[in-house]
């Protein structure tokens, strides 16, 4: 008696621990954020998009890929040449997501790897094409319209495989070392061309004022001149003895000056021979 109910009891736990571990089996969670794709091992990719939450499948024949539909960002760095044969490093950063209507398609076409099939190459020939259209000097003043141009064409690229692109952004952009040193030496041409002109500029104004000087000076002596036709020379002689007060003045507080009296031949007054 005791060996049978062992035997049912044994049973009824099998029969229970079977039929949890297919329960478990035929449960499958979709996070947020997420989309889920059935394949059927007899009927293939089912068009149906699975959505958030717990869901049933059939154990063993059926089986879930979960798609993340959130936006993600990539950077892909790309190597091209400008109309002018220079040579240009772009970093292109994109934020991109699959399109939750076409999940089935993508991953039928491109598989769960979608993204490293198809982003760098259409990147890289839709960079190319657009930098090709600018020459390098145009790539930094006209950087939005560049800008512009790629995230349009890029986009196009993408929607054709059901990829959408929320964000496409230059985040990178140098160019060759003989444009970066040609670049500078312009500058430096620029500078010693602003000195030049300040050179010329200040020479301009200093002949300008010797020119002034000179007529001043000119005008102030034609009118001493006529001052002394029409006074006589009473003007000058009055500035010789001005002249003749002020350097008495300067030799009188010299101490290395003497006054001899009139008519003393020689300092020591030494005899004659």
């Amino acid at each position: 008696m005791a060996s049978r109910i062992f035997n049912s009891i044994t049973g009824i736990g099998m029969g229970l621990l079977v039929g949890g571990s297919v329960i478990n089996s035929a449960l499958y969670n979709v996070d947020g954020g997420h989309r889920a794709v059935i394949f059927d091992r007899f009927r293939g990719v089912q068009q149906t998009i699975v959505g958030e939450g717990t869901h049933f499948l059939i154990p063993w024949v059926q089986r879930p890929i979960i798609f993340d539909i959130r936006a993600r960002p990539r950077n892909i760095p790309v190597a091209t040449g400008s109309k002018d044969l220079q040579t240009v490093s772009i970093t292109l950063r994109i934020l991109y997501r699959p399109k939750p209507s076409d999940l089935p398609a993508i991953y039928t076409n491109l598989g769960i790897d979608y993204d490293e099939r198809v982003l760098p190459s259409i990147t890289t020939e839709v960079l190319k094409a657009v930098v090709a259209q600018f020459d390098a000097a145009e790539m930094i003043t006209q950087r939005e319209v560049v800008s512009h141009k790629v995230r349009e064409a890029l986009s196009n690229r993408a929607d054709a495989f059901s990829i959408l692109l929320d964000d496409i952004s230059l985040t990178h952009l140098t160019f060759g070392t003989e444009f970066t040193y040609a670049v500078e030496q312009k500058q430096v041409a620029q500078q010693e061309a602003e000195r030049a002109r300040y050179l010329v500029e200040r020479e301009e104004q200093m002949k300008n004022a010797a020119i002034i000087r000179a007529e001043g000076e000119s005008e102030a002596a034609n009118m001493v001149s006529k001052a002394i036709g029409e006074s006589g020379e009473g003007l000058v002689e009055l500035r010789k003895i001005e002249a003749a007060e002020d350097i008495a003045l300067q030799l009188a507080q010299s101490r290395n000056v003497v006054y001899l009296p009139s008519g003393q031949q020689t300092l020591l007054a030494l005899p004659q021979a």
